[in-house]
């Protein structure tokens, strides 16, 4: 568990980090420098999950050395889907890392939704619906692994 106390905003208990594949972790299909490590870093204190519709047919493949799980989307509404996952862990002990509009549902229902404006870009909705905005999906992860940038760009 990952446990950040927000100044004027309140406790942060995070037991699963959900990020989107393609476009917020990796790039076509392939997975973005320094996003394995620090997955697994957290690993060690958050349940990881992985969510595609895999375009590319690489995300089990390119997340095979993450020490989490990978759940490929079926064909249709992805973001009911993601909500729907996110529900089924439990929005108060998630956060949510992503880019997409099909992104949005999960970043604003988990208790920490991350949106990462990197190489393919990030809709508005989904900016609209997070709690912080990064420009690497590295800077994102490097908020959970050092809790105190979270709490400077957090707190009210």
């Amino acid at each position: 568990m990952l446990t950040v106390d927000i100044p004027e905003r309140g406790l942060l208990q995070l037991q699963h980090l959900v990020l989107d594949f393609n476009g917020t972790m990796a790039r076509d299909g392939n997975l973005l420098p320094g996003v394995e490590e620090r997955l697994n870093t957290l690993a060690e204190k958050l349940v990881i999950h992985v969510l595609t519709a895999d375009t590319f047919g690489t995300g089990e493949k390119a997340c095979r050395n993450i020490k989490g799980y990978v759940h490929v989307l079926k064909p249709g509404k992805g973001g009911s889907q993601k909500l729907k996952f996110i529900e089924k862990l439990g929005p108060q002990n998630t956060a949510a890392v992503g880019n997409g509009t099909n992104d949005t549902l999960m970043l604003k229902n988990a208790a920490l939704g991350i949106v990462v404006l990197g190489p393919e870009g990030a809709s508005v909705q989904a900016l609209l619906a997070a709690d912080v905005v990064v420009t690497d999906i590295c800077q994102g992860l490097d908020l959970l692994l050092h809790p105190k940038r979270l709490i400077a760009t957090l707190r009210l």
